[in-house]
C-alpha cells in the first residue's frame, strides 16, 4: 500500500507515541507499506522540527532535528511531481501533499489536519485519513 504522511503526522510520529507512530512502525516493519515523500515535504519537515516548542522534544531522544530528516528521508521513497495543482484554497502547503499522493499512485493520504484536508475525504480516488482510520484500513488487509 502506497501512503504519503502530512508533515504534522510525521512530527507526531517522530517525537511521541500513539498512533502516528504505530502507523510509522507499521510501515517500517510491512514490506508492502510503502512512504512516498517530496523535496517539499522533506524541507518543510526540517524547518517544522525548528520549532522552539519541539527542540525539547527532540533534545530528550538525545537527537537533532537533521538526524530526524534523515532517518525519515531514509525509510521514504522521494518523489518530485511534475505539477502541484491548487487544489487547498486557503493552505498552499496542503497542495504539496495532495501532489506527492497523486505523484506516487498512493492509495492513503495520512494528515491530522482537521482544517483543511481532512475535511476533503478524498483526492482522485486517494483516501484522505487520520493515523487513527489509516491504522484501521491497514489492519483490514488480508
Amino acid at each position: 500500500m502506497r501512503l504519503v504522511l502530512d508533515t504534522n503526522i510525521v512530527v507526531a510520529a517522530l517525537l511521541w507515541a500513539g498512533p502516528p507512530r504505530r502507523l510509522l512502525d507499521r510501515a517500517i516493519d510491512d514490506e508492502t507499506i510503502t512512504l512516498y515523500s517530496t523535496p517539499t515535504l522533506i524541507d518543510e519537515l526540517t524547518h517544522t522540527l525548528q520549532y522552539p516548542k519541539f527542540i525539547q522534544r527532540i533534545g530528550l531522544y538525545a537527537t537533532t532535528p537533521a538526524a530526524l530528516v534523515a532517518q525519515y528521508t531514509a525509510l521514504v521513497t522521494l518523489l518530485s511531481p511534475v505539477h502541484v495543482p491548487r487544489v487547498i484554497e486557503r493552505d498552499a502547503d496542503d497542495d504539496h501533499v495532495i501532489a506527492a499522493a497523486v505523484a506516487a499512485h498512493a492509495e492513503l493520504i495520512v494528515t491530522g489536519d482537521r482544517r483543511h484536508l481532512l475535511p476533503i475525504g478524498s483526492h482522485q480516488g486517494i483516501a484522505i485519513l487520520t493515523a487513527q482510520e489509516a491504522l484501521a484500513v491497514l489492519a483490514s488487509r488480508p
